[in-house]
């Protein structure tokens, strides 16, 4: 069990995290949780407690991505890390990318140190376990609001290079319509299939690939798949 500490107010440590926002009046939040129940739960704590006016909420990260390309884009978006339609860092990674200035908050279960530094490493800008009390929800959106990274405080000190770090980093140089590719080349899909799946030509699915493996520095299809399960589960995995 981790106890997540006041947000970081000293020295920024040497993370890949986003710098560090601008001051944000948070009025409107975007929820992505597949669970109705703790969807509820969580827009009532971020309406009663944190002060937000506008609560959306979605179930997948597709959804997501649609409602982020509207025209109004929310001040913050609360997301869970296992959706029906992606698993883990994949989904910090591909929101990140599509919206650069707005803060990312993950709630979640999977609370262990090393998770929540991939999560940084990411792109996030605060962390709350799903079952942390009430004030630690306040305490987490005002420092948002603030502009702060909200962490634990041993996750925010800066640690030993791994090899998923570098993963992460990697992962992060693809586009949107990379990330997605990627997510479809490891779920097995041959490009043809892939061209279907998003609607654009196979000679386009083509060159994206190669692009992907230039920016993660592998050769093959097979080693991209690798790489990318490397940042996945690796991250994923608790410390002992």
């Amino acid at each position: 069990m981790i106890i997540i500490r006041n947000s970081f107010h000293g020295p920024r440590p040497n993370l890949a995290v986003p710098p560090l926002l601008k001051p944000i009046e948070l009025r409107s939040a975007l929820i992505v949780d597949d669970h109705p129940l703790f969807c509820d739960a969580l827009a009532m704590t971020l309406t009663g407690l944190v002060g937000i006016e506008s609560i959306d909420s979605v179930g997948t990260l597709d959804a997501a991505l649609a409602r982020l390309d509207g025209d109004t884009p929310p001040d913050v978006v609360v997301l869970d890390l296992n959706l029906p339609d992606v698993n883990g860092l994949d989904g910090v990674v591909r929101l990140r990318q599509a919206v650069p200035g707005i803060p990312i908050v993950v709630v979640s279960s999977l609370d262990e140190l090393k998770i929540i530094r991939a999560l940084l490493k990411a792109g996030i800008n605060g962390f709350v376990p799903k079952h942390a009390v009430r004030d630690e929800f306040r305490a987490a959106f005002a420092a948002i609001a603030r502009g702060e990274i909200y962490a634990p405080q041993m996750a925010l000190e800066p640690g030993s290079p791994s090899l998923s770090d570098e993963a992460i980093a990697r992962l992060g140089l693809l586009t949107r319509q990379q990330a997605k590719i990627l997510q479809l080349v490891c779920a097995g899909l041959m490009n043809k299939q892939i061209a279907y799946e998003l609607s654009i030509a196979e000679t386009t699915v083509k060159a994206h690939v190669t692009a992907i493996m230039r920016k993660l520095g592998v050769q093959t299809r097979m080693q991209a798949v690798l790489f990318a399960q490397e940042a996945r589960f690796t991250a994923l995995t608790p410390e002992e």
